[in-house]
Order: C-alpha cells, then structure tokens, then sequence
C-alpha cells in the first residue's frame, strides 16, 4: 500500500483533545496522565471508520500519541493506554494509517508488541485491556500493515516469540483464538515465511520447549493447521536444506529436524507432503547413525496409532521395511521394536511385517531375536487376533534358540499367552484353541539337555500352566484336564519333571540322614557325593557345588534348619506346610546387608524343585473326586474339550504317575474304593493303570483297611487269570507287593493257570503264560521246580517246537498287533515266560540256562522258523526273531548267564540290529539303547551300534548314532562321579569297546572276502560309526589308547577260533583297517601310551612273546582306495554322469544327509579325501523312497517309475532293479546244502567284472534274490531284454553328444571361481540333468563325506571325470542362522564334505538327446 502524505492538525498544529479532556504533557503527574488517556482511550473506542470529521479533528492527537514521549513513558499503565489507543486508531483510520514514516510505524508496532506481554497475567487489574489491545489488532489486522517495512520481520518475529512467550494455561479459549486470528494473517497474507519467523514457531514443537510450556505447544500446533496450505512450502524448503542439501547452519533447528517432523506429522501430514520422499533418500544414506535416526522417526510415524502412511506412500513403507535388512545392528534393532507398537495399532500391516520379522527370528545378534519374541508377544497379550500363526511360529521355534536369554523370553512369553488365553479364557473357546499348542511345546523344552531349561519349564508349570496358588480343587482341575488334553510327549515330560523332582527329594533326605550318624571320613565321603549330585541339578554347576558346600555347612550348623528342610520333604507335607517351610529357610538364609545374595538364590532354586506345591493327601482327594465325576458323567468333560473316556483314562493315568512320586498321599478308604471301581470298567487300560496304582501304594492296606484287602484279591485273581497280558503282570506284582501271605496267595495263582495250559487254543494262553512267568520270577524258591516240567514239557516241546496254524503269506515283514496270530503271540510270551523263570532262579546249575541259548540261538538262524516247516508268515518270523534277540539280551544282564553267553551266541544277538525289518531293527535298537544306557547290559553290547552303520534308513543311522552319544556321556560321567569305578574300568571305560566291535564285525556273514575293496569299505564305514564318536575328543590321551588297543589285538588270535587261519586273517584286516582309520583321524594318536589295555579273554588269546605279528593286511592300493575311493574307468561318460554308461540298471545304496546327526555333526569328522565322495555319489546311490518305513517293510514297497506317473510292485523287479525296499537275506544264518539255490541270471555288473550292488539293504549280506515263480513287469522284462541294445545304440548317442559338452563344461566346473558358482556351477548341472529329464537329486554324505551342520552342503574339489554343483548355508543348531555365503573346500582330509548325488532311473528306450 501507499503512505499518504503526512496529514496536518487542525487549527495550525494545536492538538484537539475530547471534550473533558486537558492537555496531556510531561509536566502533569503520572494518575493525571492516566486520568486524560483513560478519556481519550474511551473517545477512540467509540469512534468508528465513518466519523470522517472526528478522525480529521482528532488527527493531531493522533500523531501526538505516537510521539517519543508516550512511546518510551516509563509508566506501564500509560504504555498500556497509549497502546490501545494507538490500535483503534490504526482501526479508525484503516486502510490508511496517520503514519507515514516507515520508521515511525516500525517504532509503533513494536511498541504495541511489547505491551502484549501484559497478557501474561490474567489476574492483574489490567488485564482486560490487554485482552482488548489483542482483540483489536486480531480483528483489524493490523500488522498487516508492516508488510510494506523493509524490516517487518524484525516485527513479526517479535511479535511471535511475545505471544508464544506469555500464553499459558490461565488463559482462555478466546485469547487463544485472537492470538492465532494475529498470527495466521500474518502468514496467509503474507508473500512467505523466513526462515527466521518459521523457527518461532516449530521451537516450540521440539520436545524440550514442550515439556516446559505445554499451550506455546498447542498454539503452535493450531496455528500450523490453520495455516497448513500456505507454511508447507516453507517447511518443505526448510528440510530440504538440511536433509537433502545438508546445510545445517540454515537454521539454529537443524539438529532437531527429526523430532520436527515427527510432531509436524502429528499435526498434520499434509504439512510433510514434500518432506516424505527426502526422508527415502535418507533411509539410503551410506552413515549408519543416519539411517538409525530415520528410521527411529519414520517408526515413529508409522506406528503412530491414526498414521495412514503406510498406505498413503507405499515406496517409503517398503523402503522402510527393507531397513529391516539393513548391515547395521542398531538400525534392525529399531525395525524390530518398531514391528509391536504397528502389529498393535494397525494388524492391518501384519502381513507385510511377517517375512521380514521370520528373518529377524534367525537374526545372528541375540538382541534382535530376543526383541522380535517381545515384540510378538506383547502384540498377542494386548489382543491374541493381532498376531498370525506365522508370528506365534517365530516364538515357538525361538524356544529352541542357542541363547539361554532368547529361550528363556520365548518360552516366558509362551506361558503368559497361555495363562490369559487357556486358563483364563479372557477371549473365549476359539482363541484359547488357537493356542493351544503352547503348553505341548512348553513341556518339550523338558527333553532339553540344558538345566536351565528344565528349571524355567517347571516354573512354568508351577506359575502358569497350573498356578499353585489356586485353591486345591482349581488347582487340581487344571492338572487334571491339562493332563488330558497333553499330547504323548508332553506327557513323557511332564512325568519326567515329576520324576526328576522326586529322585531330588530322595537326594536331600539322604543328605540328611547323613547328617544324623556320627562325623567319620567315609560319611564325609558319602556326603560330598550326594552334594555333587545335587549340585547337578541345579544352575551353573561350578557356582552350584561351592554353594551346596556351604549350605551343608549351615545345615550342619542349625539343627532348626534341618529340621524345616526335613518337613518339607517328608511325604505327609502339605502345600501350604511346604509354603511355610521355604518361607522358613528363605529367611534364616537371609542378609538384610546384602543387596544380591547368589548363595541365597541358589537355595531357592533347590528349594523350589523339592517343594511339593502342587500334589499332597488334599490334592489327590480331588483328583479321585473329579474322576468319580467323569465316571458319573457329571464332570464338565466336554466344556473342557476332551471326552469322557478320555478324561477317566488320563485321570488314571495321572494318578499312576503320581503313585510312584507320592505313594503316601494315595493311602485312603475314600481314595482306594474310587480305585476298585475303576478295577470293574471295561477299559482295559484303566484297570491296568488302577492295578499298579495299588501295586505302587498300597502297602499298609492289609494292616489297617482290610475292607479294601478283602475286595482287592479276588478282583486281582480274576486279572491275573483271565485279564489282558498287562493287568495280569500288574495283577501279580501287586500282590507280590502288598500282602504278607503272597506265597498262598501267588500259589492259588498258579496251580490252576499251570494245569490248564493247552496249546491247540492259544487265545487262551496268553494271559497264564505271562502270570506264570511273573509268578516265577518273584518266587522262585516256592515255584522254580514246577515251573521246569513246565518248561520242558509244554513250553518247548509243545508249543515252541510245533506249528499248529498256517501264517498269512502276504509276504509283509511286519503287521500291527491286532493281525498277528495268537500262536505266535503265545510263542512270544512263552520265550518271555524262559527268560523270567531262569532271572528268578539266577544260577545255572541245571544248565537250563545252556538250553535255553542254544534254544534261542537256533530260532535266530532258522530266521523265526524253528521247525522250518514254512508255515510261520514272514511277519510272525519277525517277531519271534525279535523276541529270541530280546531275551539272550535280558538274560545277558544277569551276570550269571552273562558269563555263559559264547562269542557266536552274542553276535547272533547283535546281528539282530541288521534285520530285514524295520520294526525289528527299531525295537530292538531301543531297547539296546535302554539296557546300556541304565548300565544294566555289559560293555561288549555297545559294539552292536556298530553295524547300524549299514542301515540303509537314515533315521535308523541318525537314532544309533544318538544312543553312542548318550551312552558314551553317561558311562564317562558316572566314572567321574564313582571313584570307585576306577576299579572298574574295563567294563565302564567307552574306549574299551573297540575290541567287542572289531572282533563282532571280523565274524560279520557279510565279509566273506577279506580282500575286495566293497567289503573292506563296509567294515570302515563300521568302524567309522563308532569310533567318530569315541574320537571327539582325545581326553586322557585316547587316541594313542585306542591305536596300542588295536595293535595289541593283532599280537593275539581270535578265540573264537584260534586254529583257524582265514577267520585269524579277517580280525588282522579288520585291525588294519581299525589302525588305518584312527590314524587318518587323529595326529595324536602315535604318542607314547604307557599302560597296556587289557583284552577280554573270551574273545581273544594272548600269543607267547617271542610271537609278532607285524604284516600289513592292507595292500597300498587298497588304503589309497579306501582314501580316495575307487577310480573310474570310463573317462568321458564318468565325467559327465556314470549313470549312463550302464542304461537300465538302476544302482540304490544308502545314504546319509545331514540332517541325520545335525545337532551332533563334527565339524572333524571326515577320514577320507574328497574324491572318494564323488565315487560314492555316482556308485552307491539311492531314492529317498529307499528311506520310508512303509516302503521297506510292505508287501509291495511301491517305487516311481520314469514317467513318475505308475507305481510297481517292489516285488516283480529283477535282481538287476531291486532296491533297499526289497526284503534283505538274513544275516547270520550259515548256508544250508538243503535249501534250493536261488535260480538267478549273474547280473551284468558281475559279467563286466564289477561286483553287484549289494544295497546296503538292512546291512544283511546281499539281498534274496527275486522269487523265480514272480511274474516281472513288462518294464523290467523290457530292460532287460532291451540292456544290450540300449548299450549300443544309447550309450553311442549320448557319447557323441555329450563327449563335445563335456569337453567345454567340464573345464569350467573345474575352474570355476567362489563370486560365479551360482550361474556357472548351477547352470552346469541343469544342462546335464536336463539330458534325461528323469534324475532325482539328493545330498550325500559318508565317512569320506561326514555329517555337516543343518542344510549345509560343501562342494568338494573336482577331479578328472567328476562334477559336482553345491550351495551351502550356516544355520546354527537351534536355529540361529548366519549370513548365508559360499565357500570353497580346501580338500583336506578331516574336513566336511557334501556333495549332490546324481540317481538316474532306468533309461528309456528313446534317448531325449
């Protein structure tokens, strides 16, 4: 606008003052002034734009009032007047001001800014003044005006800070509303806004200036809504210098644009619209500390509970969440805690965060992962449908994480969502089945081997699965449906707990009564002792054992403190006694001076493992209660999800458990006449488990409840007569157990069950057969002389001597229980029946026991079939073969007939674990496994594990490879425990096994030829198996141990057979190997051992002195073949794929993938160089279909043809196409001149020299051959017809076609470099597979190969006609994963190899090529 010229007073420069209004000057006394300026501010206000002649008369006063004097008065209330004056003048005489100096005006505006402070105090006596100075100029907008001014921003800056300055929370809504009408005009109708006036106003965002005066906060945030259209390009170039441009000294705020944004997009977004994409710039910057603050604030915004961006701006959300990638772990650490407040406040982003959090979970910083498991569940405990499936996955595979810090947060998080949601049911049925799963993999963590899991699984379980503060019928209602809804292993876990509780209370007591003899060395000993094994099973087993000694310091000392320890351990301790006694202890234990007291901690975690919180004498009374109610039908059974019957068998099964830890709290009428119910029920499994449940407690009811008595004992006569095979055992243990008159009553027993056995109806013969062989064993001397008529009588010559029924010849190698015949089922018990009769007799004076081996020896090389009248079924064979194997090995836990057991005898037990049948093989395996690990069998059985080696099912290899690992540890752990066991070492020690093994696999049916390189390669991979894991470490200096064991052992000969010279030749080759292996393995192993190792005299006889024996077995080549592996002869075919060189023959053999011994791979485990990999991955492969139970052990194991789109039956493929399906000859069975030779072609391998597959089968010799009167397929017909002419006419095509590839692309995979394996090695194989189109791929691994860790897979170096393509990952044991990558093999012996074997179907007639 244009200033006028400045206008004169009237009457020549007088001032015409209002009427009653007299001069104002400085001569007059400040109330005066004030008197006349309150009459002249009065004549302004009611003045108007129109008075033209009044604004003319009073123009003078006008431009008076602006003079220095009143501008510069001292008196704040003159100021103030002047001011409002002034401001309805600038009102009066809009849009032209009296004013024409630009300074003058500049002077005037900052006046009137000035005096707006007054509004600071709104209980001053001139506060409305000021209130009206600020209405006024709002309303007129007046500063308007200064936009003309060079320097109007020197004016408006001012103006902001003072108003910003003097709002607070006195004020009302309608100051506000003036201030904001003041301030927007300025903005909006302004040409722009500088840099400095944007300051004013966004300081007052920055979190600081806003914790200090909140409604500045909130002014400014009104005032950039309101103005939202016009700041945002100032706000925008702002940012962009100092984002973009990076021009921080624009603004004394560049430090804070992060929290600037962050409140601008709280305000408004539309304030950000251009600010957004320079913050994806951002998220790209090379400066980690960069990043992480953008990435804090766009968490920020993200989150932000009403924030749309996400979906407003797509490529900064994906940008965003690609931080989640990001090579610095402060900035994935953000990206994480950022993922709980967007799961909570918009589950519509779930799906995009659920990939990226999967990543994090195997994150390799253990911060990160732990912060993903807060993250899930702090979502899932605000609202359970805010997380997937997927998310609660994550969680669930943490719990098995390497981290104690991230297991424990997983499994913690796990229980709290299970507490909320399944006991509680705070968001009913359908969510609690959600989750249902958690409490079956809270109590698998218990299998764990780790302590501390264990620890937190029982706390769990104490706090949130069944929270034992609960009144006892809650508390026991939980137990009791949680227990039913449990799956088997949960189960198996959660008895265990209350086992491993229970075996410490043991500990504990005994402990105190030690502390009742007299102080004496060998007390002390004992002491220590017991203090080890309890220390054992607690935390950090260092600290453990020194603060054990300490507490058995104090308990020695305070005679109180025993006696609280006693009472809470004693069995009549209630829960609420046991809570009082750990209160008790915890506070005699306790300094108050001591802030942390670890030793005190310590106890707790002892205490609270013996503590018994949730079972006593009330606690069972509600479990029978609710049992009888489920029996009634009157329980909440089906609210509770689970049926009836289910209900009452589980409740049983419960109270079968707790019957063994908590016998004391059974003993009452109410309690055992629930029982005698469940004894009349049709359930078979409940009656058994009622059974043993009187067996385990019951040992006063004959002494004080002879109610009870009298209606127990015909109901047990009953079971034991004609029950199910368990409840008659369970039957006549208990009354072994709890009646003093168990001679009369066992013998009321057995008269009549052992004179009505009559083998032609063996339905009824199973049940007394099982009572007579447990009534046998618990009283010998009362029945140990008519049990042996018995024996020889009916037993043997009747039953187990004749075939009465004809098996069902389907040709299967096992069916379920309830198909096998009751002949044989009484065959089984009947050998059981020997077994138990000879452990209760214990002595062999009547060579029974001789008897009773050859017995079982001849039922295992008849195969089954003991009269081999072929009449038994193939699967009725497999379980008498089992059964025979079973029984020499429980007679072998009696040292009595332990001693008796020839070297023959013992291998034709051991060969057991090579049966055909997979069900054998299993069951057999596991109870190996349990007799061992119990250390109830004798050294030399561990030597069996050895030929699991030859298993050709993957599981099986991964299971013995397991049970080597857990017997080796318990046997080297209880030496050290038992000092006298030193005394004992040669039955303890694991190393001692070698000689067992090597003298088990010299006598092996399989090496025949002692010589030939595919039999030697078995006996190494044998001897490997074993001693991989005794290798592991070399303590004591094992190696060198096992090395003179072995020389030792070839200074003797086999005793076995000592005069024969080929069978004394195969346990020397069998050395040789034995020396060959250890010293590929270990360096250490040609140290010096001191002490020679001593040989068992059974197996071995010790030569004179002057006898050496110091030939090699092994020829040179035939080590550098078991090195390196066999060569190839075809240089070109071989180099591409051997496979081809032999079309339609189809090689299986076993394989080994890592993923059989992932969580116990060495990472030293390999003997042989890498090229005797590529041998084993092109001669001895096999299908994965080779690996399934089902196909091993069915009628017809069915495999995939070519086309993968027909199934034939196993049984009509010729010798040449059998596979590992293929039932496997019986290993220890010495040939019959008899029997029939198998009329079988000489396969062609054997016509070109090489030795036939022998599949590695179950590890029994070479397969049987197929059945002669067996129709082949026609496509098996068809290869073998066609064989010849597929030689000669495809063998050629691919020669020629493949012979040009090879030539190229063998030279690059052999060149290839670790950046280009991916496109060069990969594209490689394809091309080759793509030759066919009919290859299966599959990971191999062997002794020359080891076991690597999880999906990895190492490429070994390639050799002259070998290929091989690779990709490997590192991936930790419980699934911490590293950042995948490639590397390249060194090729040195020891070292983990993994190659891609190619396996080819039989080839067809038409060549793709």
């Amino acid at each position: 606008m244009e200033f006028p010229q400045q206008q004169k007073p009237a009457g020549d420069g007088k001032i015409t003052y209002p009427p009653g209004v007299k001069e104002i000057t400085d001569k007059i006394s400040n109330d005066e002034m004030v008197k006349r300026l309150k009459m002249v501010v009065k004549t302004y206000m009611d003045m108007d734009q129109d008075s033209e002649e009044e604004k003319q008369q009073y123009l003078g006063l006008a431009l008076h009032l602006a003079s220095e004097f009143f501008l510069r008065n001292p008196n704040k209330d003159v100021r103030l007047l002047v001011a409002c004056c002034l401001a309805d003048i600038f009102r009066i005489y809009a849009p032209e001001a009296p004013y024409t100096s630009h300074d003058k005006l500049k002077d005037i505006f900052l006046f009137i800014t000035r005096q707006l402070k007054g509004l600071e105090d709104t209980k001053s006596p001139q506060f409305n003044r000021y209130f009206y100075l600020l209405e006024n100029l709002a309303w007129v907008k007046s500063y308007n005006i200064c936009f003309e001014l060079e320097d109007c921003n020197e004016i408006f800056i001012q103006l902001f800070k003072t108003l910003f300055s003097v709002i607070n929370n006195s004020h009302n809504q309608k100051v506000q509303m003036h201030m904001i009408d003041l301030m927007s005009s300025i903005i909006m109708e302004g040409d722009g806004v500088t840099q400095e006036l944007l300051d004013t106003i966004l300081i007052n965002l920055i979190p600081a200036h806003k914790n200090l005066n909140k409604q500045a906060y909130d002014l400014a945030k009104t005032l950039l809504k309101r103005t939202v259209q016009t700041i945002e390009t100032c706000i925008a170039n702002f940012f962009n210098q100092v984002l973009v441009m990076g021009k921080s000294s624009v603004s004394d705020l560049s430090e804070h644009v992060f929290d600037l944004i962050q409140e601008l997009f709280a305000i408004d977004p539309m304030l950000l619209t251009s600010v957004m994409p320079q913050l994806e710039f951002k998220l790209k910057s090379n400066d980690g500390e960069e990043r992480l603050a953008v990435v804090r604030l766009l968490a920020k915004l993200f989150g932000a509970k009403d924030s749309e961006l996400a979906s407003q701006n797509r490529p900064l959300w994906q940008c965003f969440l690609g931080r989640f990638n990001d090579i610095h772990v402060p900035v994935r650490l953000e990206c994480v805690k950022f993922a709980s407040h967007c799961l909570m406040n918009h589950p519509d982003l779930a799906r995009d965060l659920t990939e990226y959090l999967k990543v994090r979970s195997h994150d390799p910083e253990e911060a990160i992962r732990h912060d993903v498991i807060v993250t899930i569940i702090n979502a899932g405990k605000k609202d359970l449908n805010l997380v997937n499936d997927q998310l609660l996955g994550f969680v669930r595979e943490r719990t098995l994480d390497k981290r104690w810090r991230v297991r424990k947060e997983a499994m913690m998080g796990l229980a709290q969502l299970f507490k909320k949601y399944c006991l509680h049911h705070e968001a009913g049925k359908d969510t609690a089945l959600k989750i249902s799963w958690i409490k079956d993999k809270l109590l698998h963590i218990y299998y764990q081997n780790s302590i501390d899991d264990k620890l937190l699984v029982e706390k769990i379980f104490a706090q949130y699965m069944v929270p034992h503060s609960l009144d006892t019928e809650e508390k026991m209602k939980c137990l009791y449906y949680l227990y039913a809804c449990l799956d088997t292993n949960a189960v198996k876990a959660l008895n265990e707990m209350w086992k491993c509780q229970n075996m410490l209370r043991s500990l504990v007591k005994e402990l105190l009564d030690l502390h009742k003899l007299p102080v004496s060395e060998l007390n002390n000993t004992a002491m220590f002792g017991k203090l080890m094994s309890i220390a054992k099973n607690l935390p950090d087993a260092g600290k453990a054992q020194d603060f054990m000694k300490k507490f058995n310091q104090v308990l020695g000392e305070d005679e109180k403190l025993r006696v609280q320890l006693d009472m809470l351990i004693s069995p009549t301790c209630s829960c609420k006694q046991a809570e009082i006694c750990v209160r008790e202890i915890t506070r005699k234990l306790t300094f108050p001076k001591q802030p942390t007291n670890p030793f005190l901690e310590m106890v707790k975690f002892l205490l609270e493992r013996i503590a018994p919180v949730h079972i006593d004498s009330e606690a069972i009374s509600a479990l029978v209660k609710l049992l009888n109610k489920s029996i009634e039908g009157t329980a909440d059974d089906d609210e509770e999800g689970v049926t009836p019957d289910t209900a009452i068998r589980s409740g049983l099964e419960l109270l079968k458990v707790l019957s063994f830890t908590h016998p004391t709290a059974f003993h009452s009428a109410e309690t055992y006449e629930s029982l005698l119910q469940c004894l009349k029920m049709e359930d078979e499994k409940v009656a058994e488990a009622a059974i043993q449940i009187f067996r385990n407690t019951g040992q006063k009811i004959e002494t004080e409840l002879q109610q009870i008595r009298s209606t127990l004992i015909p109901v047990l006569h009953q079971k034991a007569k004609r029950g199910t095979p368990h409840q008659a055992k369970q039957a006549v243990h208990c009354i072994h157990a709890i009646f003093n008159n168990k001679e009369v009553q066992l013998a009321q027993i057995f008269e009549p069950l052992s004179r009505s056995l009559n083998a032609d109806v063996p339905e009824q013969l199973i049940t007394p057969l099982v009572s007579l062989g447990h009534i046998s064993m618990l009283a010998p001397d009362q029945f140990a002389s008519p049990m042996k008529s018995i024996v020889a009588n009916f037993i043997v010559k009747d039953l187990l001597m004749n075939d009465r029924s004809v098996g069902n010849k389907n040709g299967k190698l096992w069916t379920s229980d309830e198909e096998v015949s009751p002949e044989v089922l009484a065959k089984v018990q009947a050998i059981k029946l020997l077994v138990r009769w000879l452990l209760g007799m214990k002595n062999n004076q009547s060579k029974s026991a001789n008897s009773t081996l050859r017995l079982l020896s001849a039922m295992l090389v008849s195969e089954g079939d003991l009269t081999e009248q072929k009449k038994i079924s193939k699967s009725d064979m497999s379980r008498l073969r089992l059964a025979a194997g079973g029984a020499i090995m429980k007679l072998a836990q009696e040292p009595c007939y332990h001693d008796i057991i020839t070297p023959e005898q013992f291998q034709l037990c051991g060969l057991v674990i090579n049966d055909e049948c997979y069900q054998v093989r299993q069951i057999f395996a596991q109870k190996l496994h349990l007799a061992l690990v119990k250390l109830m069998l004798p050294l030399e059985y561990l030597a069996v594990f050895a030929l699991c080696a030859k298993d050709p099912v993957k599981e099986r290899r991964a299971h013995a490879r397991q049970c080597l690992l857990k017997n080796i540890s318990v046997r080297r752990e209880f030496i050290k425990q038992n000092p006298l066991a030193q005394e004992k070492l040669v039955c303890l020690l694991p190393e001692y096994v070698v000689p067992y093994m090597i003298h088990l696999l010299a006598h092996d049916p399989d090496f025949t030829k002692p010589h030939e390189y595919d039999q030697l390669k078995d006996i190494k991979e044998c001897l490997w198996f074993m001693l991989e894991v005794l290798m592991t470490k070399n303590e004591n200096n094992s190696h060198a141990f096992l090395r003179k064991m072995v020389e030792n052992i070839k200074q003797t000969k086999d005793a076995q057979c000592p005069d024969d010279a080929k069978a004394n030749e195969k346990l020397y080759i069998v050395c040789d190997v034995a020396l060959f292996v250890i010293a590929n393995k270990s360096t250490a192993c040609h140290l010096d051992f001191p002490k020679d190792p001593v040989l068992p005299s059974k197996f071995f006889i010790v030569q004179d002195k002057d006898f050496k024996n110091d030939k090699e077995y092994l020829s040179t080549e035939m080590r550098q073949m078991l090195l390196s592996g066999k060569p190839k002869p075809t240089p070109v075919l071989g180099a591409v794929n051997k496979p081809l060189t032999v079309p339609g023959r189809r090689i299986f053999n076993k394989t080994t993938t890592g993923s059989d011994t992932a969580s116990n791979a060495s990472t030293n485990s390999s003997l042989l160089s890498p090229s005797a990999i590529n041998k084993n991955s092109n001669s001895n492969v096999a299908t994965e279909s080779s690996e399934s139970r089902a196909q091993e052990n069915n009628e017809n194991p069915v495999i995939k043809n070519e086309e993968g789109s027909k199934e034939e039956p196993s049984q009509n493929v010729t010798p040449d196409d059998e596979t590992e399906a293929s039932p496997v000859k019986r290993r220890g069975r010495p040939p019959k001149s008899a029997a029939p030779a198998a009329p079988a072609a000489p396969a062609p391998a054997e016509k070109e020299g090489t030795p036939a597959p022998t599949g590695g089968g179950a590890g029994r010799g070479r397969k049987r051959a197929a059945n002669p009167n067996s129709n082949p397929s026609a496509e098996s017909i068809n290869i073998k017809m066609s064989k010849q002419q597929q030689q000669n006419d495809e063998g050629t095509k691919r020669q020629i076609d493949l012979q040009r590839y090879a030539s190229s692309e063998n030279e690059k995979a052999r060149k290839w470099e670790p950046g280009e394996e991916t496109g060069r090695a990969v594209g490689t194989g394809a091309l080759l597979l793509g030759s066919e189109g009919d290859t299966e791929i599959e990971l191999e691994s062997s002794p020359e190969g080891p076991p690597c860790g999880r999906k990895d897979a190492e490429r070994g170096p390639l050799t002259q006609g070998q290929s091989s393509w690779t990709v490997w990952s590192d991936t930790d044991i419980q699934g911490d994963t590293k950042p995948a990558g490639r590397r390249v093999p060194s090729g040195r012996q020891g070292e983990p190899h993994r190659v891609l074997a190619v396996k080819r179907k039989p080839a067809k007639m038409k060549s793709r090529l």
